[in-house]
């Protein structure tokens, strides 16, 4: 039997305290595509889609896609970008509703409209609302996604990445595909179940490379047996304000096998133990931009970059790439054969881009979206050594295959350090979102990027060191300079008499 299963991407991660909207255009200058198209863009792209189409081909299945719609992560969705994408999911659920069999969403898990706070929750009641309850629907999540009991209502089928940096997208889709696989053809019975907890986040923000999360994913993986086909742990994302926010674990079960329910809620509770024994053991170490100048300048250059991370404005996070305070002290130290980037500033590009390459530069740059948050702007005297389109195709575990881009773009040589300034706020997570320049990465002595943690994937291997900077931008881990207004209280760490007991 030919088994017809709707399927779409529908992806944001939404920092709630960015100023703005996220627009349907914003989901344009990242991916909107339809239909075939959409399919053609993503088949050899280590994504859920593509890993969902691994399973889709091999079983002979007929796949009415509707949207691959993403969008880099920011401020709320507005309700028109929102209502136009599940628009035309919803248009395509009602068309063939009579004849789908299942269905497959990748989403982020933890997007937030302006006019509700479960992105995720009101896409599966409206697919819902037109499909019934009848056939399985499978999800695929990143790992910080915030799952609600909404969601866990609305699908019996969830897996999410088990790696961060992210690198297992496509292995996700294949699990999320095959385990719809064994609902449509009426093997198993499976119900997700879901633990949360009263935190914003997990401790180390659901790094695998840490000993302690990296054991999660893997007591995770080893209870995928027997009855038991799916172990998810989120890590939550501290940026929403949200009722919702927190990790959560989830186990996805086969209902009709004896015991199974017991054993899921037994998993789901000691992952979750875990996660709050371990909530006081955080493993980064974050330096203000004048500590890291200070080791910097402490470490003797051994021929491998020393690769500074932008923490705290990391545009993967929400934040708004235009923080100037870990550049200012760069500077101001005159630190030679650097690289900082890249750094959000549409107008200053606009301004060098009828200026010809080798020219010299008096430019207020950075620091314009919100000073308040890890700096205003600051004005250079430099030389513009490179103008760009801003495109690019990765190279690296996270990004191969796929192309990007930072719109107009320009590199911009103050005193030692080559600035990339973009037209379009991206973090850095492949080698070749600096190759583009015509810059070696390796030849650098320090390289400075906007990026929490997915710059590892690709960048780690040619690191003499790594320094984590908090530099006060949007995506502070300082949690207490954030006004938090909706979360569900109280929450570790924002109240000291938080406690946590188990219950599905």
């Amino acid at each position: 039997m030919t088994f017809k299963v709707l399927s779409a991407e529908f992806s944001h991660e939404t920092n709630t305290f960015k100023k703005g909207l996220t627009n349907l255009s914003d989901f344009k200058k990242s991916i909107l595509l339809h239909g075939q198209n959409a399919l053609t863009a993503r088949r050899n792209t280590n994504t859920e889609l593509a890993g969902f189409l691994d399973i889709a081909e091999k079983e002979n299945w007929k796949v009415l896609h509707s949207i691959s719609a993403q969008a880099t992560p920011g401020s709320l969705v507005s309700k028109k970008a929102f209502d136009t994408i599940s628009n035309s999911i919803c248009e395509m659920a009602y068309k063939h509703k009579s004849s789908i069999d299942g269905v497959f969403f990748a989403l982020h898990g933890a997007m937030v409209p302006e006019f509700c706070e479960d992105g995720e929750g009101e896409l599966l009641q409206r697919i819902r609302d037109i499909l019934g309850f009848q056939i399985p629907i499978a999800v695929s999540l990143d790992l910080h996604a915030m799952v609600s009991s909404k969601m866990i209502d609305l699908a019996e089928i969830y897996v999410s990445f088990k790696t961060y940096p992210h690198i297992d997208m496509r292995i996700t889709g294949r699990h999320s595909a095959r385990l719809l696989s064994l609902s449509m053809k009426k093997k198993v019975s499976l119900k997700t179940i879901r633990a949360h907890l009263p935190m914003l986040e997990e401790i180390n923000g659901g790094r695998d490379d840490v000993p302690e999360t990296r054991n999660l994913y893997r007591q995770a993986k080893n209870y995928q047996k027997d009855s038991i086909f799916a172990v998810s742990v989120n890590a939550g994302f501290s940026e929403a304000d949200v009722s919702i926010a927190g990790p959560t674990v989830l186990v996805t079960f086969d209902k009709n096998m004896i015991n199974s329910e017991e054993k899921a809620k037994s998993i789901a509770e000691d992952l979750a133990n875990e996660i709050w024994t371990n909530r006081k053991n955080p493993r980064n170490k974050f330096y203000s931009p004048k500590e890291v100048l200070k080791t910097i300048n402490n470490i003797p250059f051994s021929g491998n970059p020393i690769v500074v991370a932008d923490y705290s404005d990391n545009p993967g996070s929400g934040a708004y790439g235009d923080a100037t305070s870990l550049l200012l002290e760069m500077l101001e130290e005159e630190i030679e054969s650097s690289f900082f980037g890249p750094l959000y500033d549409p107008n200053a590009v606009k301004l060098m881009s009828s200026l010809s390459v080798g020219s010299t530069v008096n430019i207020d740059i950075g620091g314009k979206s919100d000073p308040k948050f890890g700096g205003g702007p600051i004005s250079v005297n430099g030389k513009l050594i490179k103008k760009s389109n801003g495109r690019y195709v990765g190279d690296g575990p996270i990004f191969k295959n796929r192309s990007g881009s930072f719109g107009p773009s320009v590199i911009l040589k103050v005193k030692g350090v080559e600035i990339l300034i973009v037209s379009k706020a991206q973090q850095i997570w492949d080698q070749q979102q600096i190759k583009a320049f015509g810059i070696d990465p390796k030849s650098k002595k320090v390289l400075a990027i906007k990026s929490a943690q997915h710059f590892r994937a690709a960048f780690e291997p040619i690191a003499s060191r790594i320094l984590i900077c908090d530099s006060g931008a949007l995506a502070t881990p300082q949690t207490n300079l954030r006004t938090y207004k909706n979360l569900t209280r109280p929450i570790f760490p924002l109240d000291s008499n938080t406690e946590y007991s188990w219950s599905s």
